[in-house]
Formats: structure tokens, sequence, C-alpha cells
């Protein structure tokens, strides 16, 4: 007996689409010898990417990440040179700084700088440059939040709604009536009708019947529909 292997061929394609796509971590090259590049690419989690990066540390997505370890930041501090990259950040939708270590490096008696102007610069980042902070233990941690964090970018598949295209069929005629009231996407629409059957039936539903699928949305449905 002769198999189909076209036939299994394809069905290996399909499979292969529905993977759920691996998420990447563009890292500046000047990172590659550090140990955390090291334990991005232990990870089967993620994709990991070397380039010559112009602003941040880290990209993943539309997010830019810079890391500093707390020597470096107090360094940076210093010097303004976290300012200047804080500035450049802003091309970004979204930023992030990381910094690493121990964090009574950052208020040491001997630092040059005083804890409060510290305190008040950590402040600023976050208010002024509209940066939020995270201060991780060692680069173990580091890591294991940049693989989380690349990991939650990736979004699930949005159902499709009908307004995406043209009904054809009844069924999807009354779907796509129901999904223009607010409020009303694809799975709610598909219940109503399932529920209720026809459009008028829905319409003329009581709203305790309705709280059954629209929930404490059932009142601003009903009140749409008779004001």
């Amino acid at each position: 007996m002769l198999h189909d292997i076209f036939k299994k061929t394809k069905k290996a394609k399909k499979s292969f689409k529905n993977k759920p796509k691996t998420p990447k971590i563009v890292a500046d090259i000047h990172e590659k010898n550090s140990l955390i590049i090291s334990e991005l690419h232990k990870s089967s989690q993620i994709r990991l990417e070397l380039a010559p990066l112009k602003i941040a540390d880290y990209i993943i997505g539309n997010i830019a990440i810079e890391r500093k370890t707390t020597n470096d930041f107090i360094s940076s501090m210093i010097s303004k040179r976290l300012i200047q990259q804080l500035r450049q950040m802003q091309i970004y939708p979204q930023k992030l700084l990381i910094i690493e270590g121990d964090l009574e490096n950052l208020f040491k008696e001997d630092t040059k700088i005083h804890p409060n102007a510290i305190r008040g610069f950590i402040l600023s980042i976050i208010t002024n440059y509209n940066t939020p902070i995270i201060f991780t233990q060692d680069y173990l941690d580091t890591s294991k939040y940049l693989i989380t964090f690349a990991k939650q970018q990736v979004k699930p598949a949005i159902e499709p709604s009908m307004h995406s295209r043209i009904p054809k069929t009844i069924k999807e005629q009354k779907q796509f009536i129901l999904e223009s009231f607010p409020n009303i996407g694809p799975r709610k629409a598909e219940k109503l009708l399932k529920k209720f059957k026809t459009i008028s039936n829905t319409l003329n539903a009581t709203e305790e019947e309705l709280k059954e699928i629209l929930k404490n949305q059932a009142k601003d449905f009903q009140d749409l529909i008779t004001s």
C-alpha cells in the first residue's frame, strides 16, 4: 500500500504554522561577553540576536532596555551619561532601566554622591523620563527578567471579528449586527445568538436574561436599545 507523502507534508506544514512564535531579544554587541548573554544563549524560550545598537543594551519588540550595575549607575550618574542615554531612549514607545547588583552599593558611605541625591535621581528617571526601573540581584536574575519580559510580548492570536470581512451567510450577518454594539465582540455575539436564536429575540430580552452573557454590561446594552 502506497502512502500519500504529500498529504503528510501538508499536515506537517500546518502544524508548523500553528506553532507559537518564539520571542526575540536583540542585544547590543558590546554585551557579547557578559554572563547575561551566556544565559540567554542557553535558553530555548527565546531567540537571541546580537547587533550594534545605538540606543539601549537590549531591544524587545518596541521596548528599549538599558542595564546598569550599581557601580555603573553611580559612575554614569556622575558623568551624566545616563541622562543622555535616557533622552535617546525617548524615541521608543516604552523604556525600561535595569539596575543590577546589591542595593547597598548605591548608598555606601564612601560613595561620592549623597544618598538623597541618588534617591532624587531615581525618582527623576521614573517621573521626568517616564522610565520604569527594575532592581535585579545579579546577571542570572537579570536574564530571567529579560526572558520573561520577551515571552510576555508574544500576544495570543486575536479572534477575528466579523467586521474584518464582509459577512456572507445569514449567521454571519446576524453576528455582524450584534458586534456593532459597544463592548460586544465575536464571542459574546456568538453566545447571544446561540441563546436567543434571532436578533429580534436578543433585542427584546430582559436585563436578567442578558446578564448571563453580558454580565454588568447588560443594562448598558438595554439602555442603548430603548433610548
